[in-house]
């Protein structure tokens, strides 16, 4: 485009070549221009509008405030949420581990009321000098809020997994031989060397002998499943209870069995009725406690739940 200037201070005629180069450079700067002058009148407008008081003009900026306060208060609203959801998981959370913890008090032989598990913490102390307080922003209070999350499902991990072990202890406890067989003070003869009450020589005990009354009642030292209860030519009357292991109890010399081979039994069922059949020389409860089939002491076990003093050795 060519532009032809002429005037009178000229001597001839000037031509001025407009390129589209300089038309949007124009057209740039006149866009600029425009939204410079409409910012300004905007700002102006709303100045005018609280100082002037002119009622259209304050309505404008009374519904341009509230459209501002709405977009604000519909972020936190959404913000709000979010932490309820997650305050909500949370919530969940504890509850399990109230419930798990309970649980381990049980299993553990603790009184759940001893935890304080619905109890808060007290937490006190003076403000610290070089560090003044501080507001959380909501930056802030969502990073600790995710922390505290992931804490507690670390949490609930871990103690899950003590659960599972403090419940194998206890099933292993029980059914390892602790209990007293028969309610008895003292024992006759112990788990060792000992003269023959028949034969007169030094032979090998490989229980111990419970001195009772005939028709005293036994129960089962452990949990397990009655491997053998039969006669047999010098226990007599007998029971084997397996409880898994390699591990075996025997109760000779009953005089009557309250229980067959395939029963499985609890820690103190009772099973037999004491008394002297076999190769006794009166009414008692032998005990026995095997190993792969090998003789162990059963005060080992039973010194586990009771005194020593209950198994005082009055005679071999």
């Amino acid at each position: 485009m060519q532009i032809i200037v002429i005037s009178d201070r000229l001597a001839k005629a000037k031509t001025v070549t407009l390129t589209t180069r300089h038309l949007f450079a124009s057209a740039v700067f006149g866009g600029v221009m425009l939204t410079g002058l409409t910012i300004s009148l905007y700002a102006l407008t709303f100045r005018l509008a609280g100082e002037v008081k002119i009622p259209f003009l304050h309505e404008i900026v009374v519904a341009a405030q509230q459209g501002e306060t709405q977009k604000a208060s519909e972020f936190v609203q959404q913000n709000l949420n979010a932490m309820a959801v997650k305050l909500g998981e949370m919530q969940a959370q504890l509850t399990r581990l109230d419930a798990l913890g309970e649980r381990l008090s049980t299993v553990a032989g603790i009184k759940p009321q001893e935890f304080r598990l619905n109890e808060s913490p007290g937490l006190g102390g003076a403000q610290s000098a070089s560090f003044p307080p501080q507001n959380l922003s909501m930056q802030d209070f969502n990073q600790k809020l995710e922390m505290l999350s992931r804490q507690m499902d670390n949490r609930t991990d871990l103690l899950g997994v003590l659960e599972a072990q403090m419940f194998e202890q206890a099933v292993r406890k029980k059914l390892l031989p602790t209990m007293l067989p028969v309610n008895a003070s003292f024992n006759s003869s112990t788990f060792g060397v000992r003269i023959d009450p028949f034969t007169g020589q030094n032979t090998m005990h490989e229980g111990i002998d419970f001195m009772v009354d005939p028709g005293t009642s036994v129960v089962s030292a452990a949990g397990g499943v009655v491997h053998f209860a039969g006669l047999h030519p010098q226990y007599g009357y007998m029971i084997d209870i397996d409880h898994g292991n390699d591990l075996v109890t025997r109760y000779a010399h009953c005089s009557k069995l309250l229980v067959k081979e395939g029963d499985f039994v609890q820690r103190g069922h009772k099973i037999a009725l004491s008394g002297a059949t076999g190769r006794a020389t009166g009414p008692h409860l032998h005990f026995e406690v095997r190993y792969r089939g090998s003789a162990q002491n059963p005060g080992r076990f039973l010194y586990a739940t009771a005194p020593p003093a209950r198994f005082a050795k009055t005679g071999r």
